[in-house]
């Protein structure tokens, strides 16, 4: 069985994935999708062991590990981790990089210092607070409401921190989807990696606008072994 742990980026929770997984089940999949901690203490490291364990659990199944947007530099690591397990990789919209990559690295100096005084504006200095909805380009009345009502602050810890990584996760195969029109590069950043990659016309949140493109994409790499298409 094909199981997808699909990995929800910063300021979101497991929910964003509500609209694809359903579809994938649909298709015959089953799916895991992890809500990273959110304690004030929490880094990219705890977040890439916490997926590194859901994945060790679906060890057996072939499995495809998703990361949305943050989560690129989360799965990358946890993929290391248990590159045993992983078949294929997937970046949807994500920030990644070689070892030492992070957020803080990959981002432009505006981003960085935007990141840096919404974290100091909050109070402690330790938390960002989440964005509106528009930053994820999601403009529609309905979705903007429920997304305002959903997202939640972000550890500074895990934009600052970097990844640490063997190389082990470099034998997987990998497809970076990236959104169009671009936002960063992530198509770059998939190319720099060697992975395949995908456009999808749409936002930087596409798992909540154009669910349906999204998890045709998370198939189509689901059918990949060992970097070739399975007949």
């Amino acid at each position: 069985m094909t199981t997808f742990v699909l990995v929800h980026g910063a300021w979101h929770g497991a929910w964003a994935w509500g609209r694809v997984t359903p579809l994938l089940q649909a298709a015959g999949a089953r799916t895991l999708a992890p809500d990273l901690s959110g304690g004030a203490d929490r880094g990219l490291h705890d977040h890439a062991a916490e997926v590194a364990a859901v994945v060790g659990a679906a060890a057996g199944d072939r499995v495809v590990l998703v990361g949305h947007s943050y989560a690129g530099l989360v799965v990358r690591e946890a993929a290391d981790a248990r590159a045993d397990a992983v078949e294929h990789l997937v970046l949807v919209d994500g920030w990644a990089g070689p070892d030492g990559a992070g957020m803080f690295t990959l981002a432009p100096a505006s981003f960085v210092e935007a990141i840096g005084a919404a974290a100091r504006a909050a109070g402690d200095g330790r938390h960002v607070p989440a964005p509106p909805p528009a930053a994820f380009g999601i403009t529609d009345p309905a979705d903007a409401a429920g997304l305002a009502a959903r997202l939640r602050p972000q550890p500074l810890r895990t934009f600052a921190e970097t990844t640490r990584l063997t190389g082990e996760v470099d034998r997987i195969p990998g497809t970076a989807v990236h959104c169009r029109p671009a936002s960063y590069p992530f198509e770059g950043f998939g190319r720099s990696l060697g992975y395949r990659t995908r456009a999808l016309d749409g936002p930087h949140d596409v798992m909540l606008t154009h669910p349906e493109a999204l998890a045709r994409l998370l198939l189509d790499a689901a059918s990949f072994r060992n970097g070739k298409r399975e007949l």
